[in-house]
């Protein structure tokens, strides 16, 4: 059982639920009010209710109890496998798939897929997310690499923190985007007040640089290329919403119009490329975008011609 103490530094007037979800990024809000019910928290030793507001000078005491044993299930489910040697794989993810199980979603994700269909997964991630060296939300199609053995994941890892890896996006936008090009540069961390959203913020923040290049305009719609320079969760998401260019579909960080009805972002990951982990050779990989994307490119262009 880990033990996690912490000393509250400011007067801040919080609800102590809400303080540690936001400390302890890993543990939902839900979670810790389960912990605090069945005694795992305590306040300068004492138990204490969600609602307990914390002072400064508090010494807050999390016993995280073991997780629960997980036997992930081998799924054949279909995924296209771009490419696929003894230390690495290359996978296009569709739309709609989570990518590692989480708590009350432990089967028709990714790495069930990768289980199935790989012989071998590397296993610093644990159980739950073995291959994984990186992710892409739920709704956001297109190209991630997995690592086959822990060699290799080291090796990914590596060039992930280093910022070495290319990952170019495609993403329909709201709006014209009168400039050519531009890079954004803005720190994300969790939103300060709905904690499964991530903001531009200041606050227990992390550098995040988007670089984009308009591919396509459409009046009210802009087809544009998003490479990243880091990968922080929602990055392309956010950092569009917050230069008002929201993504099309986006209903987390969008509007709620949504003319083209899509469950979901219209967002693909189409270009990776990383040095292989054994060859050390530079390898990169383009994929097509998917259907239900083309489909609503098609629809602006036939309008685009119309009004030209």
């Amino acid at each position: 059982m880990d033990i996690i103490e912490l000393v509250v530094e400011d007067d801040i007037g919080e609800r102590v639920d809400s303080y540690l979800a936001k400390k302890l990024e890993e543990v939902s809000r839900s979670y810790i009010k389960k912990l605090i019910k069945d005694g795992h928290i305590k306040v300068n030793n004492l138990q204490v209710k969600p609602k307990y507001v914390v002072n400064k000078g508090d010494v807050i005491t999390v016993k995280l109890p073991e997780p629960e044993k997980l036997e992930l299930i081998p799924q054949d489910l279909p995924i296209e496998i771009v490419y696929e040697d003894e230390d690495v794989a290359v996978v296009n993810k569709p739309r709609g798939m989570v990518v590692h199980p989480a708590p009350g979603n432990y089967s028709g994700t990714l790495v069930n897929a990768l289980l199935y269909h790989l012989e071998s997964l590397s296993t610093i991630n644990g159980v739950v997310r073995p291959g994984i060296v990186h992710r892409i939300d739920k709704d956001t199609s297109g190209l991630l690499m997995i690592a086959k053995n822990d060699f290799a994941h080291i090796e990914l890892s590596k060039q992930l923190k280093e910022h070495s890896i290319t990952r170019i996006y495609y993403a329909l936008v709201e709006g014209n985007i009168k400039v050519d090009n531009g890079t954004i540069n803005a720190p994300i961390g969790r939103h300060p007040v709905d904690r499964k959203k991530m903001a531009v913020t200041d606050r227990n923040s992390k550098r995040a640089i988007t670089h984009f290049k308009v591919l396509e305009r459409f009046g009210q719609y802009t087809l544009i290329e998003a490479k990243l320079e880091t990968g922080r969760t929602h990055q392309i998401r956010v950092h569009m919403s917050y230069i008002k260019h929201p993504l099309v579909g986006d209903l987390v960080y969008g509007s709620k119009k949504n003319e083209f009805k899509q469950e979901g972002q219209l967002l693909h990951a189409k270009v990776i490329g990383f040095i292989h982990p054994r060859t050390k050779e530079y390898m990169e990989f383009d994929s097509q975008l998917p259907d239900y994307f083309k489909k609503v490119l098609d629809v602006l262009r036939r309008k685009n011609y119309r009004h030209n």
